[in-house]
């Protein structure tokens, strides 16, 4: 069981062009990185948007950035406006890859509250751009946060509260979130477990050829 690996791009930086951009400098900045396909609503958009007026009701100017598209989208949208929060929600569409990497660096967490995932490596590119992640402890996403070392898994009926409790928690460094994600799921480390998983598959007793006349 090789665990996934995330790409050496996904590194802490500045996001506060991107903030300026998008009209958030002062806001606390929710985002999620997925398809909206009507096959997949188990990645929990709605979940999010839910737990909005709860985050907005304690005192937080808060914002959800929502990167990617799909034919649920008009459904989502809708939801927001339908919950009071459709000026919150901003349909960041799809972005190429450099593009991506400002998204990450740029929200104070990143949200996923996904029953079904894989594994999940938008935890990973997250977290490796300095950005806390919080997913639910269900499927692969407690993998991704190495049970609780990198990254929050809580259960469905905790979301709201533990993203209220990560946004007024005081800010961890994002260069050692990074740095213990690459520690673990970097590059050099996959490659390593690559090497030995293939060593030990192609592991063989040696055979020796005999003469047929001996």
């Amino acid at each position: 069981m090789l665990p996934n690996t995330v790409d050496e791009a996904f590194a802490p930086g500045d996001g506060a062009a991107l903030r300026a951009e998008l009209k958030l400098a002062r806001k606390q900045v929710l985002l999620t990185v997925g398809r909206m396909d009507s096959r997949e609503r188990y990645k929990g958009h709605d979940r999010v948007i839910a737990a909005l007026p709860y985050l907005v009701a304690r005192g937080l100017d808060v914002a959800y950035v929502v990167v990617g598209e799909g034919d649920d989208r008009e459904r989502l949208e809708a939801l927001a406006n339908e919950t009071g929060v459709g000026e919150r929600v901003i349909w960041a569409g799809a972005v190429p890859a450099q593009r991506l990497i400002e998204f990450y660096r740029m929200a104070d967490l990143f949200v996923m509250p996904s029953t079904r995932e894989g594994f999940g490596i938008v935890f990973l590119e997250a977290m490796a751009s300095g950005t806390p992640a919080l997913g639910l402890a269900s499927a692969g996403a407690r993998d991704a946060f190495a049970d609780g070392e990198l990254g929050a898994a809580v259960l469905e009926a905790d979301f709201a509260a533990s993203m209220l409790q990560l946004l007024t928690a005081a800010k961890p460094d994002r260069y050692v979130l990074a740095d213990a994600v690459r520690a673990r799921f970097g590059r050099q480390v996959f490659a390593a477990n690559v090497h030995a998983a293939m060593a030990r598959l192609f592991e063989v007793a040696p055979v020796f050829a005999t003469s047929a006349t001996g």
